[in-house]
């Protein structure tokens, strides 16, 4: 059976007239080692064919996760910057095509791709280019750069390199940083946020640039997750349905952690209305609607009646609860 990739805006899992078909061995390897962890060990494409099947499959599915993002920071009147654009451990390119199909590449330099596998390096510029055709591509991180996006890396990183990043980001004017919305990815870069909160401003996910809530005693147990949305076509695409079951994955289940980071002062004629971020998915009851709330002055569990709040409680129902509520709807 032939791939036909859902056509979503953020990126071309193949060039027109391409006839990619799924190597379902090849997926496994590869999806068996983003699982056991050892996919850090050593450069794991084995060829171009490699980066193609990621890019269809696996990338995509991150690709969703880059829309969740950047249409918040749509939403929060965030624009790019000008200048360079570097992806780092750019894998595929994806985060790079996310960016550029919503914002457009207006005020883009030049892209510039690291990876630790030329290969990868190669495979993204050639995508970017079949996409965004005369926006220029190099590779390196160039001089100062300003954006950087960084996606899905701390699971293969050692704590040292993970330093040798963040010295980097000093001549990043804003940071882009999209990660799986599993616990420890989550307190990893919530530990990153900390090291970085006194040079950044904090765009998202926070609606405050303080301390970390998560971090105060009592909230151990809770994490800093979302759950970004496949596009709907998914669903009934022959070929998505195969990849799910061939691999046991679940399509509806896109979890994310992620950190957005600005040196830029906020516009002065911006107006910024006090927010609480939901953090997971609330619990559905009978009578209520409970939820992890994060705002400005602490983070902690709410309770919203179905009496007082009907429309968030069908919203919960329906599983289309909003990941951000205006501070004034909700009880303090």
């Amino acid at each position: 059976m032939k791939a036909v990739p859902v056509s979503r805006g953020v990126a071309n899992p193949a060039p027109a007239g391409s006839d990619l078909v799924p190597d379902w061995l090849c997926l496994e390897r590869l999806r068996r080692g983003f699982l056991d962890g050892t996919a850090g060990r050593q450069d794991y494409w084995r060829g171009m064919q490699d980066l193609a099947q990621y890019d269809a499959t696996f990338a995509q599915r991150i690709g969703w996760k880059w829309d969740f993002v950047l249409q918040d920071l749509q939403r929060l009147g965030w624009t790019l910057p000008p200048g360079v654009l570097v992806d780092w451990g750019c894998g595929s390119g994806i985060a790079t095509r996310a960016v550029l199909d919503l914002f457009g590449t207006a005020g883009v330099e030049e892209v510039r791709f690291l990876d630790r596998s030329p290969l990868a390096v190669r495979f993204a510029a050639q995508r970017l280019a079949a996409r965004f055709p005369g926006t220029r591509s190099g590779v390196g991180w160039g001089e100062g750069p300003a954006v950087v996006l960084v996606s899905h890396v701390l699971t293969e990183l050692e704590p040292s390199q993970v330093d040798e990043l963040l010295a980097q980001l000093a001549t990043a004017t804003s940071v882009i940083w999209v990660e799986p919305g599993t616990y420890e990815a989550s307190l990893a870069l919530i530990a990153i946020r900390e090291r970085l909160r006194a040079t950044f401003r904090i765009v998202s996910p926070c609606p405050h640039g303080g301390a970390c809530g998560i971090l105060s005693p009592g909230n151990e147990r809770h994490w800093c997750h979302h759950f970004a949305s496949p596009p709907a076509g998914v669903f009934t695409d022959p070929f998505w349905g195969r990849f799910a079951h061939f691999l046991g994955i679940d399509l509806r289940s896109l979890p994310l952690s992620y950190l957005v980071l600005d040196r830029r002062a906020v516009p002065p004629t911006s107006v910024v209305t006090p927010e609480i971020r939901v953090l997971g998915r609330p619990e559905l009851h009978k009578a209520d609607v409970r939820l992890i709330a994060c705002q400005a002055s602490c983070l902690g569990e709410l309770t919203l009646t179905k009496r007082a709040h009907p429309e968030l409680w069908k919203a919960a129902r329906k599983d289309r609860f909003p990941t951000v509520l205006p501070a004034a709807e909700v009880p303090g």
